[in-house]
């Protein structure tokens, strides 16, 4: 009898090491962020994250008086040409802080981080929204870099986290209740592949939520997009991409529904969805960029980087039936990771972002 323990246990110990091994195998197909590609993307935000021009302002005005420097109106997000491209770049920065603490630059870039994230230059921040006309700025795609990069500082185990948090939290709570007063009065989601795209504003916001137990934004999202996306069927991959798109519809909005669906539930969606996505031929072919100085044209890179992104958070929810993406996903990101390093500011001072994210979803 002690003979068939020793043999059962042996087989036991032998197919759990297969197994551990088997998912190794299968994480290191993902394209993993080195030291040294974290070195060299940080350069990106680090060099405009307090650069003021070019600036796109994206702002309403209601009378001359609001006409302003790019740094008095948003002392915190001056910088990286426009005020979402500034806050996803502070993500970005952060994000690398708590992954590599051998980072290159360490006390420079802690030391912009914390001259931008003041506590009163977060204020002057959150006296923007109450500015006639400008209610609505940066909804909803600004709003959930927000909420991404408080979740980021909450992630981040180090004093200068909870320093900036607590001067952050004034700008997440603003945008927390813009949140739940907007998605209940939005009765179409938007579909677009550009900033106002409802899938990805809800898709951060939903991490967010989760991370930070805000129970009610959470319930909030799973709700409305169930109400949006729930009865959608086919969606016409064969459009994408527009000619401007950073971001893929379909692909947003598998993102968000595999984030808030039961396991059951979303399989039998994305059935309906996009039932391609499961044949060990699917094939998909990154964005071509012709022209990486036009500021919407290199758009096409940040296509490719966010198709990645959620390929790999679906692979790594779902490896059994779609681990056969990951070679799409990488080819993707193979495609634009290479140029987005170049002197085209187009696209230098959003680009490394969308690429950090992508990295990190294979290693979650």
């Amino acid at each position: 009898m002690r003979n068939i323990y020793i043999i059962f246990s042996s087989i036991l110990l032998i197919l759990t090491s297969c197994q551990k091994q088997k998912e190794t195998n299968s994480s290191e197909l993902f394209i993993q962020l080195t030291l040294e590609e974290a070195n060299r993307l940080s350069k990106l935000p680090l060099h405009c994250i307090q650069e003021e021009y070019p600036n796109k302002l994206n702002q309403t005005l209601a009378s001359s008086q609001y006409l302003k420097a790019p740094s008095e109106l948003h002392p915190g997000f001056y910088g990286c040409f426009d005020w979402h491209s500034s806050v996803h770049g502070h993500w970005m920065l952060i994000s690398l802080l708590s992954d590599f603490p051998d980072l290159e630059n360490r006390s420079e870039i802690i030391e912009k981080l914390q001259e931008n994230l003041s506590y009163t230059n977060i204020l002057a921040e959150v006296n923007y929204f109450f500015q006639p006309q400008n209610e609505s700025f940066e909804r909803t795609y600004g709003w959930a870099w927000v909420l991404k990069l408080a979740e980021e500082l909450h992630r981040w185990n180090d004093p200068v986290a909870r320093e900036l948090s607590q001067n952050l939290q004034p700008l997440t709570d603003l945008i927390v209740k813009k949140y739940l007063e907007f998605l209940p009065k939005l009765i179409y989601p938007i579909r677009v592949g550009e900033h106002p795209n409802t899938a990805f504003g809800l898709s951060l916001a939903y991490d967010y939520a989760i991370t930070l137990n805000e129970k009610e934004l959470a319930e909030m999202i799973r709700s409305r997009a169930k109400d949006w996306f729930m009865e959608d069927k086919g969606c016409p991959l064969d459009w994408e991409p527009s000619g401007y798109d950073f971001l893929s519809p379909c692909f947003q909005e598998i993102d968000i529904m595999r984030k808030i669906l039961e396991k059951e539930e979303f399989e039998s969606w994305i059935d309906g969805f996009m039932p391609d996505l499961k044949d060990k031929n699917f094939s998909l072919t990154p964005g071509q960029v012709s022209d990486r100085t036009d500021g919407k044209l290199v758009h096409l890179d940040g296509l490719n980087f966010s198709r990645a992104w959620c390929i790999y958070g679906l692979v790594s929810s779902y490896p059994k039936k779609y681990k056969h993406l990951i070679s799409i996903a990488n080819e993707h990101i193979n495609y634009s990771l290479p140029a987005i390093v170049d002197d085209n500011y187009e696209g230098t001072h959003w680009l490394g972002s969308f690429a950090i994210y992508a990295m990190q979803q294979g290693s979650l």
